[in-house]
């Protein structure tokens, strides 16, 4: 007998509900794909704001931006929550922690590489991570990694600087990726992981060993799209607000003025101005060139788009949601750290 799901106390057969969920995902695809058509009309057909004005960009990135995010971090958190029915924690730290601690942050930073996500995105699987006992340090070079170094970062650079650019810039990215989590390992700091996530992993512990059905699963799915996004929404909308306010205000001009190369202070003022930034790869990678073409310095752009893409406002305002204050200013300082080198580094030898 066909297996079948349970909604509402209605029996549906397997393939049936299967079709009803492809039909959702394909219309979840279908809006996604879209949200920049109607931000634009919402914005300057509806709204009739003036294409390229200062308010105008401000609210469309608004518009475009909190839909795209909140669909993303529901279908990850959700997607997430199902292959975490999978795995029990002890079969996690077997992938993970069960080896030496700087192989499992190379592990996890490798892992960032294949996961595209925008560094709110990657907040999700991080706290995954957490909940399933994986080591902190290892969870942060996954934190890193994600939306730092993905093959859309490295491909868009290989298109528009070539490969040998491409080649040290996952290089380097993926170096502060393994270090910095290595160190935030060492310095054993799990008593500063917010209570409420330590008791995701407490329950995570708990999960019944036994087979599971696929109707289990996606309800684990489901009760992860509640428990997290539905903690996190709010700081999502916040920081995406002040990102698309100085998305809007700030002009690429002020930018390029000072991230000359000849200035010893470029590097630190490109991270600084970055990280109230929010993008994800594909998004800053267009400023980038622009900025390189008006005569910026490339090590100073190049950490300039690791401020943006690691250190974004919006992901310190989610991180502040699972991690205590301290923690956070420990993950930034290690981060910056590295990126400043990678970008003293570049302006030396290009």
């Amino acid at each position: 007998m066909a297996e079948t799901i349970e909604i509402k106390g209605r029996s549906i057969p397997l393939p049936v509900y299967l079709f009803i969920f492809a039909v959702g995902l394909y219309a979840w695809w279908a809006i996604y794909t879209r949200l920049m058509a109607m931000s634009s009309f919402l914005t300057f057909d509806l709204m009739g704001l003036r294409q390229g004005s200062h308010l105008g960009e401000t609210i469309a990135f608004f518009i475009y931006e909190t839909p795209k995010v909140l669909m993303l971090l529901t279908l990850v958190v959700f997607a997430m929550g199902i292959v975490r029915s999978f795995f029990t924690p002890d079969k996690t730290r077997s992938l993970l922690a069960g080896r030496r601690e700087f192989a499992g942050n190379v592990l996890a930073a490798l892992l960032g590489i294949v996961t595209p996500f925008c560094s709110c995105s990657a907040v999700p699987l991080f706290i995954g991570f957490v909940g399933a006992g994986v080591p902190l340090g290892v969870t942060f070079s996954f934190l890193i990694s994600a939306p730092m170094v993905n093959e859309i970062a490295v491909g868009m650079l290989f298109g528009l600087l070539g490969w040998k650019i491409a080649a040290v810039y996952m290089g380097t990215g993926l170096t502060v990726a393994i270090v910095g989590g290595w160190v935030i390992g060492r310095l054993k700091l799990e008593n500063y992981i917010e209570d409420w996530v330590r008791e995701i992993q407490v329950n995570a512990v708990d999960m019944e060993e036994g087979p599971m059905t696929f109707q289990d699963r996606v309800l684990y799915g489901k009760d992860a799209v509640r428990e997290i996004v539905g903690r996190v929404w709010i700081y999502v909308m916040i920081g995406i607000a002040v990102g698309a306010g100085i998305h809007g205000f700030v002009p690429q001009e002020f930018m390029a003025s000072i991230m000359g190369k000849g200035n010893w202070w470029s590097v630190p003022v490109a991270v600084l101005i970055g990280v109230p930034m929010y993008s994800n790869a594909a998004g800053i990678i267009p400023v980038v060139e622009a900025l390189l073409g008006k005569g910026a310095a490339l090590g100073t752009v190049l950490a300039f788009m690791m401020s943006v893409i690691a250190l974004s406002l919006p992901e310190m305002v989610i991180l502040r949601k699972i991690l205590k204050i301290q923690l956070i200013w420990i993950f930034i300082g290690v981060v910056a750290g590295g990126i400043l080198m990678v970008g003293y580094l570049f302006n030396m030898v290009v």
